[in-house]
């Protein structure tokens, strides 16, 4: 049954919204996510925005009264960069300071109460650019505390203010996988360090130099942690700071072609030498979990671990399921919850009586929280507490609630706290009635419908965005966006890279599906992708087309346009060599791939070996391999919707010659194409002055091929 209630629920109170230009959008307050005081009293949480008139981001902290809604100004700077609630009362805190008085590229480490900031004391100036700080006291007064920063092979903080520089800037590797994301790699890892604080004349002092938990552990690879690009996620200190939990890769694995991860638990007194793996590889009672981990967690009374772990050992995006293990590193005694559950969840945290664990699963293009009780078995189904939006951060609180912080479509940032049942207790703040550039946004800019299609038994959905001063009685051109992954989906939450509100602002009615290999609607669906990314997920694009082009009649589909980035891109691509390309006025790719001949000058070949069922070798110029089936350039001839085509050269995911070729190949056919590209972005365009560029430019294309713009020309 599709889902037209929704649509007309929205359209009853439309049109009623303000435009959301790129500038505003890019200009407008970002959020973190509201961090709780031990008592539940207040939360502090970071907001910055930038001006494109001074050129400048500027950065504070507020202060949220959770009994009063109170928002106050905290702290103005962001010198400031995390704050952590330890000590002898609610309110005694220690933070970093992003520099040091030797300005040698350090951080600084400070004591203060929460309520007395200007009177903060020095701890302490650490020789390197430390990060991700967790402490605890200790029944002592103690504190003990973890950071991470790189470390070279002999264990050592690593610093690239103080290193010296090389006569050469050669790099040589003898092993795949030499660069990640944005970074080629080095001898250097990230690690996790501890250290303890004594008390000392109402402040405290470093008792002696900082431990490295990680560097050493090596058999084909070597132990890091963080993992590369992740963070202080993937550790944690016991409640008592007796013991430490850190994940790494798997390093009787090669890094390129392998997911699974291990979990350490090493004594806080211990060392590299010290730590025991968790789950290794077989060592549970579930051989069948080999993958990636995510978010290992003490509980608070200190006795069990949580952690999240796929099944795949080779997979990025295979289902992952909730295990509580023992403190007892005799006998972790690892217990699978709700294992039969048919969601992926990929946050976590323990509600203070230490029987319960919230994760934060995505769930039908949402990511909800859901409870589930150590007492769970296989078959136990979580039901959600929370309904719309993707949290960014969410906390237990001390009555048993939990503070979220999330987003929307329509709001960059909400703070509430809900109830164990799921009864949204009291709401502390919308961006979208508070700020400038987002005010008058709201849920009404926002619905959604599902389809029938060919490649499934159950129908997909799709989410609208209205344009300002929408109304049911006019048409408006179409902005059909292809979302990436592909394993991935439209959520409704707020983005400033594909701000699907900035996009209907411009005079489009958004249609953003979420076809086969979308996650939040069952693993069946996510799975069925491999081997087939120019079939099923095309296949489902077409069908969600057909239904907006015969039910939405305020839809003009003769004026649409097309976009996507990463696999988005890649779909782009299939599309314009095929019928559905003719269906679009103009086409937009995003880091894109254009030969998937060309997959394996990726970096994570697991990706690939995945989706594409296997290595590429020689095979793969077979007609029957994904490898060649899939390639857009077998159909170039085809080739003639006006392209825009965006590729960054720090993109090391598909490298920017992807970008060059489909620019290439079109330029050679005639097609209308332009080429955008930045030297200094990756897979995303991150830096504000580059991402105004790329949406004006984008919308200059889109507007002239729709018809939107009075412009003689799209350049």
């Amino acid at each position: 049954m599709k889902s037209q209630s929704l649509v007309a629920a929205a359209l009853a109170v439309l049109p009623r919204a303000l435009a959301i230009t790129p500038e505003l959008m890019l200009s407008a307050n970002r959020y973190s996510d509201a961090q709780p005081n031990p008592s539940g009293d207040f939360a502090l949480f970071t907001v910055s925005n930038y001006s494109f008139e001074t050129k400048e981001r500027v950065a504070w902290w507020n202060k949220l009264d959770l009994k009063t809604g109170k928002i106050s100004q905290w702290y103005d700077g962001s010198d400031i960069s995390e704050v952590v609630f330890v000590g002898p009362k609610d309110t005694s805190i220690i933070y970093i300071n992003g520099t040091n008085a030797e300005e040698d590229g350090g951080i600084s480490l400070y004591s203060a109460d929460a309520n007395n900031l200007k009177a903060a004391k020095l701890i302490a100036s650490l020789p390197a650019p430390y990060s991700g700080l967790k402490a605890v006291q200790t029944k002592s007064g103690d504190i003990h505390f973890l950071l991470y920063t790189k470390a070279y092979p002999n264990g050592t903080a690593y610093n690239e203010n103080l290193a010296e520089t090389p006569a050469s800037t050669a790099r040589l590797y003898d092993s795949i996988y030499v660069r990640h994301w944005d970074t080629w790699l080095t001898p250097e890892k990230n690690a996790v360090f501890g250290g303890v604080l004594k008390p000392s004349y109402g402040s405290y002092t470093l008792s002696s130099p900082l431990t490295n938990y990680v560097t050493g552990i090596c058999n084909v690879t070597c132990a890091e942690s963080p993992y590369d690009q992740s963070d202080q996620n993937d550790y944690d200190i016991s409640p008592d700071g007796s013991g430490v939990i850190f994940l790494t890769k798997d390093t009787g694995l090669p890094l390129a072609n392998y997911t699974a991860d291990v979990i350490y638990y090493v004594p806080f007194a211990g060392t590299a030498k010290d730590a025991v793996p968790i789950q290794a590889r077989g060592s549970t009672r579930y051989p069948e979990a080999q993958g990636a981990t995510v978010v290992p967690r003490f509980s608070p009374d200190g006795k069990k671990i949580a952690y999240l772990q796929m099944y795949g050992i080779a997979y990025e995006s295979d289902r992952s399921s909730l295990y509580v293990a023992n403190v007892n590193k005799k006998n972790f005694n690892v217990t699978r919850l709700a294992g039969n559950w048919d969601r992926a969840p990929d946050g976590l945290v323990w509600a203070p009586d230490s029987k319960t664990v919230y994760v934060a699963a995505a769930d039908l293009g949402r990511e909800r929280i859901f409870p589930i009780p150590l007492t769970a078995g296989e078959d136990y189904v979580p039901k959600n507490i929370t309904n719309e939006g993707v949290p960014a951060g969410f906390y237990a609180l001390p009555n048993g609630n939990l503070l979220v912080s999330d987003s929307k479509i329509w709001t960059s940032r909400d703070i509430y706290s809900v109830s164990p049942k799921g009864k949204v207790v009291k709401t502390y703040f919308q961006a979208n009635k508070v700020d400038p550039g987002l005010k008058g946004l709201g849920p009404e800019d926002v619905s959604e419908f599902y389809y029938s299609t060919n490649t499934s038994e159950t129908d997909q959905q799709a989410w609208i965005i209205y344009p300002e001063g929408f109304s049911k009685d006019k048409t408006y051109p179409l902005a059909f966006i292809s979302h990436g992954g592909p394993q991935g989906a439209h959520f409704n939450s707020w983005s400033t890279r594909w701000n699907l509100k900035t996009w209907a602002d411009q005079g489009y009615v958004v249609i953003a599906p979420n076809p086969t290999a979308s996650s939040g609607w069952g693993q069946n669906l996510t799975d069925s992708v491999q081997g087939r990314w120019g079939s099923y997920p095309y296949w489902d694009l077409v069908h969600a087309w057909k239904y907006v082009n015969s039910t939405l009649k305020y839809v003009d589909t003769s004026r649409a346009v097309e976009a996507g980035a990463s696999f988005g891109g890649f779909m782009t691509n299939w599309m314009q060599g095929h019928e559905m390309g003719r269906w679009f006025k103009a086409m937009v790719t995003h880091d894109g791939s254009t030969s998937t001949l060309n997959q394996y000058a990726s970096e994570e070949l697991w990706f690939m070996n995945h989706d594409f069922s296997g290595p590429f070798n020689q095979t793969g110029f077979l007609t029957s391999s994904p490898y060649w089936e899939w390639n857009p350039l077998l159909y170039v001839n085809e080739w003639a919707t006006p392209h825009f085509v965006v590729h960054n050269e720090l993109d090391f995911r598909l490298p920017v010659s992807e970008g060059i070729l489909l620019f290439n190949m079109l330029q050679t056919k005639g097609v209308p194409s332009r080429l955008l590209s930045f030297p200094d972005e990756n897979h995303w365009v991150l830096n504000p002055e580059n991402s105004l560029v790329w949406h004006t430019e984008i919308y200059k294309w889109i507007n002239y091929y729709s018809g939107i713009s009075n412009a003689t020309s799209p350049y």
